[in-house]
């Protein structure tokens, strides 16, 4: 089973909010054949604290404004990892430090990728999804 075509949708809406706000490393995942609670994960990183804390602002934004709903977040306050779950699609914004430490998309690299348009894959840098 693939992920659904409004996760798909928010996937690339997420991204391109992601990277309004200069996220990099965006990645995103079809979940969907590994867990039954989402089908998308989209993975990016910030710089450090404030920029995680504006790309999450701006995905959850987005998001909202395309009748999804939030149904939790974890991590807002400290600004190093906050995930934002709208069912269907889960949002993981990491700071730099952090998202190497933990490589979640190395745990979930037998899923496949979600194709998100070039422009927004750091202009082709090996460090995005096709780096992987």
């Amino acid at each position: 089973m693939a992920a659904s075509d409004t996760a798909s949708h928010r996937a690339v809406l997420a991204a391109t909010a992601a990277s309004d706000k200069l996220a990099t490393d965006l990645v995103a995942l079809d979940v969907s054949d590994q867990i039954a609670l989402t089908d998308v994960f989209l993975i990016c990183s910030g710089r450090n604290e404030r920029m995680v804390q504006a790309i999450a602002d701006e995905v959850e934004e987005r998001l909202l404004e395309d009748g999804a709903k939030r149904l939790r977040q974890e991590g807002r306050a400290d600004g190093r990892w906050i995930l934002l779950d709208f069912g269907d699609i889960v949002v993981h914004v990491f700071h730099e430090e952090e998202r190497l430490f933990y490589q979640l998309e190395r745990l979930w690299r037998d899923c496949p990728l979600i194709s998100l348009p070039a422009e927004l894959l750091n202009g082709g840098d090996a460090n995005t999804q096709e780096g992987l």
